[in-house]
């Protein structure tokens, strides 16, 4: 169950399923920090290449800084996922929310990621379908799309149990880990949304 829970000067926070969705604060570095360290070798087949630079406290401020205006313009939301079950809540990925075209097009982009000790037990999808109402009832948005890499069969489980449908590949998509990989594409409108969630 959605539930968005108010907006921090941060951003939006996003309570549901034991799980608590909001963006990063500065606060938050030595959990981020750790998760990131730890699953450096799990990540690295998926995402672009990071250097050590971006695991400092300064790049991280400056993230904070950037997902605060983006989110205040509405351009982008940037979402850490905690376990909300805690006393004090236990960082376990983070999903974006990117590339927000309004107009004709009322799309957004996702993108996720999740530490290597919550892997394969179900949060992504539970994350996924919780920051669903936040893109189609709160900011109004028509389509969401997602790209992964044809063999990251867990991100297919993902969007398909969420109800994204598969509608492509697309050849040399983005640079993963230093080369230009294909990847498959997906996307869920708001009425196959509604008809999936009702």
């Amino acid at each position: 169950m959605f539930r968005l829970a108010g907006l921090a000067q941060s951003g939006p926070v996003i309570r549901g399923d034991g799980l608590l969705v909001r963006c990063p604060i500065r606060s938050d570095f030595a959990q981020w920090q750790a998760l990131r360290s730890k699953s450096r070798a799990f990540l690295v087949p998926y995402e672009p290449r990071w250097s050590e630079f971006e695991l400092t406290q300064k790049a991280f401020a400056s993230r904070v800084r950037r997902n605060r205006r983006d989110a205040a313009n509405g351009a982008e939301y940037s979402f850490l996922i905690f376990d909300d079950k805690s006393r004090i809540p236990k960082l376990m990925g983070g999903l974006t929310l990117s590339n927000i075209r309004r107009r004709a097009a009322q799309n957004v982009t996702l993108g996720y990621w999740m530490g290597v000790d919550y892997a394969g037990q179900g949060i992504m999808t539970r994350s996924v379908a919780l920051i669903l109402p936040f893109v189609f009832d709160t900011l109004g948005l028509h389509r969401i799309e997602a790209a992964c890499l044809p063999d990251n069969l867990a991100s297919r489980r993902v969007l398909i149990r969420n109800g994204f449908q598969e509608i492509g590949l697309a050849e040399h998509y983005l640079q993963i880990n230093g080369a230009w990989r294909d990847h498959l594409l997906f996307a869920l409108t708001a009425e196959r949304y509604i008809g999936f969630a009702g």
